[in-house]
């Protein structure tokens, strides 16, 4: 999972660019947690208790997208999409889901938050 950080100059505003397949992440990184730093810890903290295997699961519902964590993987998905509903489409079509709903490990995860927590106390 490739990942860049950018802040506007201007007004502050910060960004995430995550690799494909992943750009929901940046999403959530930008949108749902900015540049809130106790958040960012309070969420290492979250993420260590389940690597430490001192809970099972974690979720954070936010404003448009829910974050879903168990000891192995990551999910970050748009809350008003549901992905369980079939849809009928023409054969070799299909939905684009990449910017709706993303994956990754707990590790990388873990690694990315402690990136943007260092980048967003620059």
């Amino acid at each position: 999972m490739e990942y860049e950080f950018r802040r506007n100059r201007l007004d502050g505003t910060v960004f995430a660019n995550f690799s494909m397949e992943h750009e929901v992440f940046g999403r959530w990184f930008a949108e749902e947690l900015g540049d809130d730093a106790a958040r960012a810890k309070s969420i290492l903290t979250d993420i260590a208790q389940l690597v430490s295997k001192q809970r099972s699961q974690w979720r954070d519902i936010g404003q448009d997208l829910t974050i879903d964590a168990d000891n192995e993987q990551v999910r970050i998905f748009v809350n008003a999409i549901d992905f369980e509903e079939e849809h009928d489409f023409e054969e070799g079509m299909g939905l684009y889901d990449a910017e709706s709903e993303g994956f990754c490990g707990l590790e990388d995860f873990e690694t990315a938050l402690t990136s943007w927590l260092k980048f967003i106390q620059e």
